[in-house]
């Protein structure tokens, strides 16, 4: 009875290139989201950021003033119209 068991491992088909790009490619995706969402959770430090930005403007700079909005004089939405044929 002992001998009618086979403990040789299954067949497995050697997986072919598509799977096994398939496979990478949801690794890598599966990091790259780890790093994004480490990302968005680790803050950055104070110093890098008071670096990047300087408080004054420099002199060859030219500072734009926003502008303001335009009061729009009607306020109902605008009917479309539909072309004649």
């Amino acid at each position: 009875m002992a001998s009618d068991l086979d403990f040789s491992p299954p067949e497995v088909p050697e997986p072919t290139f598509l799977e096994n790009l398939l496979r990478y490619g949801l690794f890598l995706g599966a990091i790259f989201q780890l790093i994004c969402v480490l990302a968005i959770i680790v803050p950055v430090s104070k110093s890098h950021e008071a670096e990047a930005e300087p408080s004054e403007p420099r002199s060859g700079e030219v500072t734009r003033k926003p502008k303001a909005a335009a009061p729009s004089v009607n306020k109902r939405p605008k009917k479309e119209t539909k072309k004649k044929r």
